[in-house]
């Protein structure tokens, strides 16, 4: 049976679907294209004859199923990358590279991280977009552009260049888009009388550009050596004569070896990538999908209604960190965007029994600015974390009895949550997926305080670093580390804004124990991981008393820690006001205060504070504390809290203020520390 193109107007009108000929008969036409993308991960002869053979098989046994709305190439890409994979850690096969001229640049390829490699390849052998390229390998079009400029790098030192390059950071960011010629004329020009100026600059951006042209010279004399899709054919052909033998028997013997011929060739080798290509075009949550290829749980279907409400609960994974449930709000009476809130409205029958007591749900904001959601004005897609089960399977009876409208603002950006009420109930079948706990003996400093690193944690939902910070030196206390990354197994996993937590159990008064929780890994076993800190949040003891006399003209100063700060206000009233502030936070060594306030009544009178203040990038750009919006946090890189105005409000009956008693500040310092860690 022929497939016509207005059935499938993207598969081409050559391909058969029962007819594996036509298909090798396609792959024949891009050899040339395919062979030295097998090379690139390979490099060897008949590997790559095994790489086509196998490939032509799952493409043709897949085809049937071919319905998806992407191109017929891509789609056989991507069993064609997947393939490829899986051979280069195959240990059975032939792990020799040939020696060959034509080669040398592959053996330079396998030198870089993979998804570098890959990024170059698909970009400069296949000639993909970076949209392309990023649905490829599941990855945003931003990392790819930045894995083709470091992959360019490392491409560069492999390829023998020696010198030092220095180009400034902020446009080598735009190299790659200037050498395609994609810049706009304004970034184009701006980029041009820089790089005038800049001697680093031109030196590197010349150099990037000899290794993309030498890069592309090697491809492009780069060729399939004759007989090679004739051995491939050869074994097609043979393969199909065994089958229609045994088909022409019909002994059931027979057809049972041929199945397990057939099974005993994708098991070994094809292991995780049916789940991930049919996942890869029904699946179009991309956290739910990673979960999904990697076996992690299961999709779901579950759906409830109310007032035109209605919630799909489509995936649950459990581990001993968490309970995941990911859903989609779909408003089927106007065009609005609803979320859940976990702690609100949310309810679980025997929450107490079947659920872990000694832990709290993970923060996780709602993601407004994704693609997903940005898609449909009336379908959100969201997750919330629940606590991790006691038992290894259950059934969570969830009842929701309040949804929550996502409204925009001004700015058309979402700040607002208005309570929509409604009744939603679900009973979600649920499997905890086992970790991999490895304890660790680690003992460091930072900033001069102790700290351990106590476990590292294999979840599937979550890469977990469990760590102690020694509290015996008031002085000088760490309050809060921020990380960076793990790099575990050569991949690096991003922090979690919003995952660092404080641990149930503390047994040693002397140490808080917290756990730091970064992106999932969707591997089990470990020998060496690295840590990379990002800063550390400090509270340093330095006291100072400053007299409060209301009957004086102010404002006035005073010196503390290095700065000078400005009493602005002290007023007698119902309540009675005190301001202070200082705007000034360059190399200042303090963020926030701690203080009090004496009065001549000495009695506790209530206090109410208000502050004003400045959010600093680790670059230098300020923010409006109060005008920030969370998406623009998110994106900032280690983000300092500056109070420029501190205006505290004594409540009573004319309280008279007598000192402010500073106690001590907080203050963040930045590390570039990176521990290299065994594990057993």
């Amino acid at each position: 049976m022929i497939i016509q193109a207005k059935s499938n107007p993207i598969l081409p009108v050559t391909i058969r679907v029962k007819d594996i000929e036509s298909i090798v008969n396609w792959f024949e036409q891009h050899q040339r294209s395919f062979y030295a993308l097998g090379w690139s991960y390979l490099c060897n002869q008949s590997n790559i004859e095994e790489l086509f053979y196998l490939a032509i098989l799952q493409v043709h046994k897949e085809l049937p199923k071919f319905k998806s709305s992407t191109s017929f190439e891509m789609w056989v890409l991507s069993i064609f990358i997947y393939t490829c994979r899986e051979l280069s850690l195959d240990k059975s096969l032939q792990a020799s590279e040939e020696s060959d001229s034509r080669q040398e640049i592959f053996h330079e390829l396998h030198q870089l991280k993979e998804k570098e490699r890959e990024v170059l390849v698909l970009t400069y052998i296949k000639g993909l977009s970076k949209d392309e390229t990023a649905q490829l390998l599941q990855v945003s079009a931003a990392q790819v552009k930045e894995l083709l400029f470091s992959g360019l790098q490392s491409l560069r030192n492999e390829m023998g260049y020696v010198e030092h390059y220095n180009g400034c950071n902020e446009y080598q960011k735009i190299y790659v888009d200037y050498l395609e010629r994609n810049l706009d004329r304004p970034a184009k020009i701006e980029l041009e009388m820089h790089i005038y100026h800049c001697q680093e600059c031109q030196e590197d951006l010349a150099a990037i550009q000899e290794v993309i042209v030498n890069f592309t010279e090697a491809i492009e004399k780069f060729s399939v050596p004759a007989g090679f899709t004739e051995n491939v054919k050869e074994r097609i052909a043979e393969r199909e004569s065994l089958n229609q033998q045994k088909k022409n028997k019909r002994k059931r013997n027979r057809f049972i070896a041929a199945s397990i011929f057939v099974l005993g060739i994708f098991a070994g080798v094809f292991t995780g990538v049916f789940s991930k290509l049919y996942y890869t075009w029904t699946e179009e949550n991309q956290e739910l999908r990673a979960f999904l290829q990697e076996d992690v749980g299961e999709r779901l279907n579950l759906e409830a209604e109310s007032d035109g409400v209605k919630i799909k609960i489509k995936g649950a994974i459990a581990d001993d960190v968490q309970t995941l449930i990911f859903y989609e709000i779909e408003d089927t009476n106007e065009n609005n965007h609803f979320m859940i809130k976990f702690d609100d409205g949310v309810f679980i029958e025997d929450e107490g029994e079947i659920m872990m007591a000694n832990t709290y749900p993970r923060y996780l904001p709602p993601d407004i600015e994704s693609d997903l959601n940005n898609k449909e004005k009336n379908i959100y897609h969201g997750k919330m974390s629940l606590r991790p089960l006691k038992e290894d399977t259950g059934i969570i009876k969830l009842k929701l009895n309040k949804v929550m409208k996502l409204k925009r603002d001004s700015s058309d950006s979402y700040v607002n949550m208005e309570p929509e009420e409604g009744e939603w109930n679900f009973e979600i079948p649920v499997t905890k997926q086992p970790s991999t706990e490895y304890a660790l003996n680690e003992k460091i400093e930072l900033e001069g305080v102790p700290v351990r690193l106590d476990k590292l944690i294999l979840a599937p939902t979550a890469t977990i670093l469990q760590y102690g910070i020694n509290n015996e030196q008031p002085a000088k206390r760490l309050e809060m580390i921020n990380f960076n990354d793990l790099e575990v197994n050569n991949k690096l996993l991003k922090a979690d804004l919003y995952g660092n937590s404080y641990v149930h159990n503390q047994p040693d008064i002397n140490w808080n124990i917290f756990q730091a929780n970064f992106e999932p890994l969707f591997e089990k076993e470990t020998t060496e991981f690295k840590v990379q800190f990002g800063s550390v949040y400090l509270s340093i003891e330095d006291h100072k008393t400053i007299k409060l006399d209301a009957s004086k003209e102010f404002p006035q100063t005073f010196e503390y820690a290095g700065s000078t700060i400005s009493i602005d206000k002290v007023e007698i009233g119902q309540p009675t006001t005190v301001i202070f502030s200082n705007h000034e936070i360059k190399n200042r060594a303090y963020e926030s205060l701690h203080y009090f306030i004496k009065t001549e009544q000495d009695e506790n009178n209530s206090m109410e504070g208000d502050n004003e203040g400045v959010i600093v990038d680790k670059n230098g750009k300020e923010y409006d504390m109060n005008k920030i919006t969370p998406k623009i946090y998110e994106e900032m890189e280690q983000p300092r809290h500056f109070f420029t105005v501190q205006s505290v409000k004594l409540h009573g009956n004319k309280v008279i203020p007598k000192s402010l008693d500073i106690t001590g500040y907080n203050t963040t310092k930045y590390l570039d520390d990176v521990v290299e860690i065994s594990v057993e």
